[in-house]
């Protein structure tokens, strides 16, 4: 499966503006990512962890799990990497044209948002606010309207900011299956179009060290740069696995990296302006 959207603009990349060292924190701001939710991908390049998204995604996360676990994604290349873009893998054909034995997959552009999710708001352009969902950059409708439907309930959908993981697809909107990206830069125009269903919290510099290129289908000419293992971090016994805490985005800690951010870029201040600090323990690659 390949993106239809070929176009990179390097005018909508946006450089993280945080404070160069964090001053200790209290404990109680850091939270722990659950291990079901941490997709470990070892590569040529290094080592990239990706927080998946259950509540924004939940079919595409199970989807991940299942073929993880298989060992569908050991040892895949990464078949169209796109400077200022995005690294795209998950074909066993290594072409883009390729997919695993499973159904395609329901898009999930959307989800439902409630009160009760763990949303940190950052902004609030054209009443349209901004945020968090753990790492996840969203964008979603308004708390006022959640009283106005039918399940106590309003639309969210994931931003398109560098890191984020998205689910590649063909020209029709169910046709997800396996192909997945992370997004080395920003890139909007993908939002609603494309399942997000996590973010890389640790490795996006190896995602931007990913040999750019794009294979033609059927003809495999290069050496490319290959996913070596994909594990869930759960199925990793407990004294060999990584474990990552991320700031939590609901601390005084980020809020004051939000204000800092906002001052350095004022009007051009976005979300993806933003990473929740992580710090990573355990076992190196």
């Amino acid at each position: 499966m390949r993106l239809s959207i070929l176009a990179v603009a390097a005018a909508l990349m946006a450089t993280p503006v945080l404070a160069q060292e964090i001053a200790p924190t209290p404990e109680s701001e850091w939270r722990t990512v659950a291990p079901e939710n941490l997709l470990v991908i070892d590569t040529t390049r290094g080592r990239i962890l990706v927080e998946m998204a259950p509540l924004a995604a939940p079919g595409h996360v199970e989807r991940m799990r299942l073929l993880a676990r298989n060992g569908f994604y050991d040892g895949l290349v990464w078949h169209r990497v796109i400077d200022w873009f995005m690294a795209q893998t998950g074909d066993p054909l290594g072409t883009g044209d390729g997919q695993s034995a499973y159904p395609d997959l329901t898009a999930e552009l959307t989800f439902r948002r409630g009160a009760d999710m763990p949303f940190t708001p950052v902004a609030d352009p054209m009443g349209a606010p901004v945020g968090f969902l753990g790492s996840l950059p969203i964008q979603t409708q308004p708390d006022e309207l959640m009283a106005r439907t039918g399940d106590g309930m309003v639309h969210a959908w994931g931003v398109y900011c560098p890191g984020v993981a998205g689910m590649a697809r063909g020209e029709a909107q169910d046709s997800a299956n396996s192909q997945f990206f992370l997004m080395r830069q920003a890139y909007p125009s993908l939002d609603k179009r494309y399942t997000a269903w996590g973010r890389v919290i640790s490795g996006l510099d190896v995602v931007r060290s990913i040999k750019t290129g794009e294979e033609p289908s059927g003809a495999v000419t290069a050496p490319q740069d290959v996913m070596t293992s994909v594990r869930v971090a759960a199925d990793i016994p407990a004294d060999q696995r990584p474990v990552a805490r991320v700031l939590s985005t609901a601390s005084p800690t980020f809020t004051a990296m939000i204000e800092q951010a906002r001052a350095a870029r004022g009007a051009d201040f976005s979300i993806c302006d933003l990473e929740p600090p992580v710090d990573v323990t355990g076992p190196a690659l």
